[in-house]
């Protein structure tokens, strides 16, 4: 993993203070684990509210947590007056996403002026075995605070 530098010290209560402010996270139940400087790990337990009809995580719900892993790890480089938006993704599914829970791994690739280029491994977490069921390209962008109000 990249060794990266934040702008802004205070970057973690920043960060863990907007994916408190997330509600499709909480309404999902997913847990922020681990935040550094480019790199950003979320949690989700299984609950069959969010599976698929073969009892698999829904693939939506993986692209959801992958998203904001990605998102936050990009968002742990941004000036302190910036908010994190997703331009664009790309996801792989690569196995079924069956077990108790779903790891996201988000890390930042390439951090730029304005835009962040980050990726996203999911991870289905059975019986203490971890399966890599999908991988996440994205392109994020820094936008000043009062961007878009």
């Amino acid at each position: 993993m990249a060794t990266f530098q934040p702008n802004d010290p205070g970057y973690a209560a920043r960060v863990r203070e907007s994916f408190a402010r997330q509600h499709v996270m909480r309404f999902i139940g997913a847990e922020l684990v681990d935040l550094q400087p480019g790199y950003c790990e979320i949690h989700l337990p299984y609950r069959p509210e969010l599976s698929q009809q073969d009892g698999f995580f829904h693939a939506g719900i993986i692209s959801t947590i992958a998203d904001s892993a990605g998102g936050y790890a990009g968002y742990t480089l941004m000036p302190t007056d910036s908010r994190v938006l997703t331009v664009e993704y790309k996801m792989n599914l690569l196995a079924p996403a069956r077990g108790e829970r779903l790891v996201a791994r988000g890390q930042v690739i390439k951090n730029g002026r304005t835009l962040v280029i980050a990726k996203a491994d999911v991870g289905a977490i059975r019986d203490g075995e971890e399966t890599l069921c999908a991988t996440l390209l994205e392109t994020l962008i820094s936008l000043a605070d009062n961007a878009g109000s």
